[in-house]
């Protein structure tokens, strides 16, 4: 692939844009690349920007409450830029070392110029912490993805396409992709540098410096399909709340699939067909040693007690994933628990009592996918979910009464569920033909499902990489409809396992971002 390269942007919109008659008083004289600044919601200090030519920085003071929230309060130096991809970069240092530790000051692109504006940004706080922000609608929530680096040098807003990304200077002086991404259209815009005081009493200062407008020129990828290269990023999130994205760790690699273990203390995924374990607050990723297993798919996960660790693997000859069992700190020799010479076998189940297990058996001959249970301890498969068509994603309730799946059944792929013990009964649970809905994951309490959902621009019975892809929850009972979590850039590996934290709070999943 042709490697990236960056030119300026040459010309700005000369056409107003909406919202510019939002303007709290008169916008300033144009300054440096900038058209002009303004104060933007309930500021009782008024802002300030000051331009030095010589060192090409900006000095900007603000107050404001937030940027937060459904309206913002702070300054913005503000340029127009059109629809297209677009970098936004600076270098940032607040001025003194008093004042609210979640100041503000960061860069900006915002549809509009009122409070409430679709935006978004990465901010720099006051104690350090960077993360990239967004409000996917006009007056609606702020929502964020917290960076595992804090106090970085510079900070790089990367929209391309419909989606945003970010990057961190660090002391090294070069740019690194700090993770995450998040879809969000944002066409000709206001672009530029903001600050807020997070204390409508006080002011705050920025200095802002190495401020660069940008478009990248991105290598084409024409297939964006497994044989694309990416770039992942390990996340968490809140499913209640502010409902916050945390990046655990990014890798320059594919990895997938991360299962949460039952202390809450580590997330275990796979990459490159071994399995490995993190701790869920970010550090070194540590291989399990699976013995000769190592060439594990993505179907993987962990007993009700914690103690065993379950796996699908394909090192065999005729590449068939067969499923092993050892414990989590990891064995020289799985114990194998399901094996068939014309099906591949992968792992989804666990019923809560430890005894039997769910799995998805794919024929050789005619591809078909159906849902069978097998006791550890021995003994012939049952099959629970059988028909024409795909049956995939089995997980067993918290207490065990219900057997939840997708199923292209009813003709489009949507989440099921059936008796847990015989898997009769089937019936549908979501019904809105315009996703294609995949992997039913129940919270500890069973009162949620947290499920990941294409477009319908994936076939029926697919589910691939490298997609745009919802993240969606529903209550159990069916009290209210499936609500988006996130949308992301993921797809085959985001979220195909169990991932709830035991605490019920939150989810792991996997973003990913093209190499080009």
């Amino acid at each position: 692939m042709k490697p990236r390269r960056i030119v300026a942007l040459s010309a700005f919109i000369a056409a107003g844009l909406p919202g510019s008659a939002a303007l709290h008083g008169q916008a300033a004289a144009p300054s440096g690349q900038f058209e002009g600044s303004v104060d933007i919601g309930d500021t009782a200090q008024r802002g300030s920007v000051a331009r030095d030519a010589a060192s090409a920085t900006y000095r900007i003071t603000a107050g404001g409450a937030n940027i937060w929230g459904g309206k913002d309060a702070f300054h913005f130096l503000w340029a127009r830029r059109p629809a297209g991809d677009l970098h936004v970069a600076a270098d940032i240092a607040f001025v003194g070392t008093g004042g609210d530790p979640h100041r503000k000051a960061g860069v900006m692109i915002r549809e509009n110029l009122t409070p409430g504006s679709r935006y978004a940004d990465v901010m720099i706080h006051g104690d350090g912490l960077a993360a990239l922000q967004y409000r996917d609608e006009q007056d609606g929530p702020t929502r964020q993805i917290v960076s595992n680096v804090k106090a970085p040098r510079g900070i790089r807003l990367e929209r391309e396409g419909d989606y945003v990304f970010f990057s961190l200077r660090g002391a090294d002086g070069l740019w690194h992709h700090a993770g995450g991404n998040f879809r969000i259209a944002l066409g000709q815009a206001y672009v530029g540098l903001a600050v807020s005081a997070h204390d409508n009493k006080a002011s705050e200062t920025a200095v802002f410096s190495n401020v660069a407008l940008t478009v990248p020129v991105l290598a084409h990828v024409p297939d964006t399909g497994y044989p694309a290269k990416v770039e992942s990023t390990l996340e968490t999130m809140q499913v209640t709340g502010e409902q916050s994205r945390t990046v655990v760790r990014h890798f320059a690699g594919k990895i997938e699939a991360p299962n949460w273990t039952r202390d809450g203390g580590s997330l275990v995924y796979n990459s490159n067909g071994r399995i490995y374990r993190i701790p869920a607050t970010g550090g070194e990723p540590v291989a399990i040693d699976t013995g000769r297993h190592v060439k594990n798919n993505n179907d993987h996960g962990l007993s009700p007690d914690g103690t065993q660790l379950i796996i699908s693997d394909q090192i065999e000859p005729d590449n068939l994933s067969r499923i092993h069992v050892l414990p989590l700190s990891g064995s020289g020799a799985p114990r194998e628990v399901v094996s068939h010479a014309d099906a591949r076998s992968y792992w989804h189940g666990w019923s809560p009592d430890g005894k039997t297990i769910a799995y998805v058996y794919v024929h050789t001959k005619n591809g078909t996918y159906d849902i069978r249970s097998r006791p550890l301890a021995g003994g012939p498969d049952r099959m629970l979910i059988t028909g024409p068509g795909t049956d995939d994603g089995p997980e067993y309730s918290p207490d065990g009464r219900y057997l939840y799946f997708n199923s292209t059944r009813s003709g489009a792929m949507q989440l099921w569920r059936a008796n847990g013990a015989d898997g009769t009964n089937p019936e549908r649970i979501t019904h809105d033909d315009a996703y294609r809905d995949w992997f039913p994951h129940l919270s500890p309490d069973g009162k949620w499902i947290a499920f990941v959902s294409f477009g319908l621009d994936v076939a029926v019975g697919d589910h691939p990489p490298n997609r745009d892809v919802l993240l969606r929850i529903m209550p159990t009972d069916r009290s209210a409809p499936p609500r988006v979590l996130t949308r992301l850039f993921g797809g085959q590996g985001t979220i195909n396992v169990p991932s709830w934290s035991p605490d019920g709070k939150s989810i792991a999943f996997v973003s990913y971002r093209l190499v080009r």
